[in-house]
């Protein structure tokens, strides 16, 4: 018989950056990390030092790759770039103030707060679209590293639709998902049970954070 090899996923949200601090929406403009950022992720990378983690997959922007390095740092893995771990596009609202929107986009406003998964951006992504590259990028990623541990940093809009796609949630899910800067969860895979939650938005390292929710 074929061992069933278990393959786990730390899923870790980058560590706080200027966007997250000032309420602003963040997709692809290439925040650094904030001085906060930078000791969280001096926690993180302690916190996750025993786990045998063989590869770390970022996206590509700064606030990933510098949460992901102080990991590295300590658990002596090599980094990988990851286009399908990037943050979602959103066109016309990068660096615009959440406030901002609410007032001038009352409707675009509501439906974020309400339903964002029916939500489209001009000259941005949808979160079907995210959900579909994220998904696809985290199957390829268990195939290539069956049976080990992997880390992956990438931004809570990417986190959301993949932890929804990977455990066939319906529709709306992205507010029933809670993921603060500089968490860890962590998904376990293996092929008779597929894909299974085992921890969610873990902070208990973390000294402070910022908890980011938008409302109406």
């Amino acid at each position: 018989m074929r061992k069933n090899r278990r393959t786990v996923l730390i899923l870790v949200r980058h560590a706080e950056c200027p966007g997250n601090v000032d309420g602003v929406f963040r997709g692809r403009i290439d925040y650094p990390l904030t001085g906060t950022g930078k000791e969280q992720t001096k926690l993180l990378a302690e916190e996750l030092r025993e786990y045998p983690i063989k590869t770390i997959y970022s996206s590509p922007l700064i606030r990933c790759r510098q949460t992901a390095e102080a990991i590295a740092k300590l658990t002596k893995v090599k980094i990988f770039a990851e286009e399908g771990l990037n943050n979602i596009k959103l066109g016309a609202w990068e660096g615009k103030a959440k406030r901002e929107i609410k007032e001038k986009s009352p409707k675009l406003w509501k439906l974020w707060v309400t339903e964002p998964e029916k939500l489209s951006i001009p000259e941005g992504e949808t979160l079907a679209e995210v959900q579909k590259r994220a998904v696809k990028t985290v199957k390829r990623i268990v195939a290539q590293d069956k049976g080990k541990t992997v880390l992956l940093v990438t931004h809570r809009a990417v986190l959301k639709p993949l932890i929804a796609g990977l455990l066939s949630l319906p529709q709306p899910y992205f507010w029933k998902i809670h993921l603060d800067n500089c968490s860890y969860s962590i998904i376990e895979y293996n092929e008779v049970k597929g894909f299974t939650l085992t921890l969610l938005n873990q902070t208990k390292h973390l000294k402070s954070f910022v908890e980011e929710r938008d409302s109406a």
